[in-house]
């Protein structure tokens, strides 16, 4: 006999469709109301006669789904750089270190500490792939936390958001304290499509070591709420006062 768990119903009053979970093997149970009209059987594939069609809501299946918690770890080079290809319609930043040891590995950082004009450079990858994917109607924006004081990464990634919005992106700045005072989470992440986070793992001297990849609804929601606070309240970068005190 399996043992099984009660997932829940989609349908309000305690009855089908419902969801069952074998505790064991991790079967899926599914029970609702039959699929029965012979236009509608025709259409599905691979039934066979001892099996039958069941309709179930697409929302019961998001919330009483079983869940797999387990972020899925990814190189942050080759794999993690895909994703902003293979998106379809939104690839949205919140960033909020205060130092990124990738930018201090540059020749921009070196004319920015030197109190030089910083030369950017307008074609490389990064900024070929942002056109050719906004060229197809998709969208990069970005949500940068700034401490009071700024540190000197987040006073260059200032400079470096005129470029990068030249290109294509949308770029916003919010005072720590308002990220705070949001609850918003601590962690860098990617929110792909409003479906996948990408969390950015950095190593204790700052660099950017993997990626976990989140696809659980119900965290992935969670990250989507905190994207709609985040940028209900950044500001423009051109319009954000950078105190460099």
């Amino acid at each position: 006999m399996r043992r099984l768990r009660f997932n829940g119903t989609g349908s309000g009053g305690g009855g089908c469709p419902s969801i069952h979970e074998d505790l064991d093997t991790g079967d899926v149970i599914v029970h609702g109301p039959p699929l029965t009209d012979p236009e509608d059987l025709a259409q599905l594939q691979h039934l066979d006669a001892d099996e039958v069609a069941v309709i179930v809501p697409r929302n019961t299946l998001v919330d009483f789904g079983p869940r797999d918690d387990t972020p899925r770890l990814i190189n942050a080079d080759e794999e993690f750089g895909r994703l902003f290809t293979t998106f379809q319609h939104t690839a949205w930043r919140l960033e909020t270190r205060g130092r990124y040891a990738s930018d201090e590995q540059t020749a921009e950082w070196a004319q920015f500490t030197a109190g030089r004009r910083i030369d950017w450079d307008y074609d490389d990858d990064w900024c070929r792939n942002v056109r050719a994917q906004t060229g197809e109607g998709k969208r990069f924006e970005r949500v940068r936390l700034v401490d009071s004081p700024a540190t000197p990464g987040q006073t260059y990634l200032r400079s470096n958001a005129a470029r990068n919005c030249a290109v294509g992106e949308d770029i916003r700045n919010l005072a720590r304290t308002d990220a705070e005072r949001l609850h918003l989470p601590a962690e860098d992440f990617w929110l792909f499509d409003s479906r996948l986070v990408a969390r950015l793992v950095f190593d204790e001297d700052d660099n950017l070591t993997d990626a976990e990849l989140i696809t659980e609804p119900a965290a992935v929601n969670r990250y989507c709420q905190a994207r709609d606070a985040a940028w209900h309240y950044a500001v423009p970068y051109t319009k954000f006062e950078v105190d460099q005190k």
